[in-house]
């Protein structure tokens, strides 16, 4: 996971969207838009969303949902599966880090394919690694196999990291996913290069 950024310049914030549960055409505008500012990476397992996966508006604090406090700093697009699963933990793992924290790539590491804390004592930092299940061994063995196949891709194909990546994008952006382990085994920020 990487630290999210909120566009202050966003549609939602210019268009005074709010989210209505029920109303389906109002949330989706609200759901392409994070789509779109998220580059079409869900915001939870870094991983792309294609059409065919089935999306949620995340409430990062679900007690806000349906609130006048609830907004667009809370509304993370994710895949259904992770929204699900964190549904009903949340009192459970408080508190918590933000994920637009500012500091939330120096607390919450990305070290051999896992996630952990740079600091034990950061207890709002572990909390968020198990209330997203960061620390899922199931996708940290898929995000691990996907690193290790693009390093033997790379080999294969002689080429340099960057050149590599920017064809995939350019290729297809669905064949690109975990950002942060990109950028942190390759040293190669995709995010300018994605569209």
């Amino acid at each position: 996971m990487r630290q999210a950024i909120k566009n202050s310049s966003s549609e939602i914030l210019k268009q005074n969207l709010k989210y209505i549960q029920g109303n389906s055409n109002n949330n989706k505008k609200i759901a392409d838009i994070l789509f779109d500012e998220q580059k079409k990476f869900c915001a939870y397992t870094d991983e792309y969303i294609s059409r065919t996966d089935a999306k949620d508006i995340e409430h990062f604090n679900p007690e806000l949902k349906g609130t006048l406090s609830d907004s667009y700093d809370n509304w993370f697009l994710v895949k259904h599966q992770w929204n699900k699963e964190k549904s009903y933990k949340w009192k459970n793992y408080q508190p918590v880090i933000h994920p637009t924290s500012n500091d939330f790539e120096n607390r919450v590491i990305y070290k051999d394919g896992d996630y952990i804390v740079n600091s034990e004592t950061d207890i709002e930092a572990q909390n968020l690694i198990s209330l997203l299940k960061l620390d899922d061994v199931a996708l940290a063995d898929k995000r691990k196999r996907y690193i290790a196949r693009k390093l033997k891709e790379i080999t294969v194909a002689n080429q340099d990291y960057e050149s590599y990546f920017s064809e995939l994008i350019e290729d297809d952006p669905c064949n690109v996913s975990y950002l942060r382990a990109i950028k942190e085994e390759f040293r190669v920020d995709l995010w300018p290069m994605l569209k």
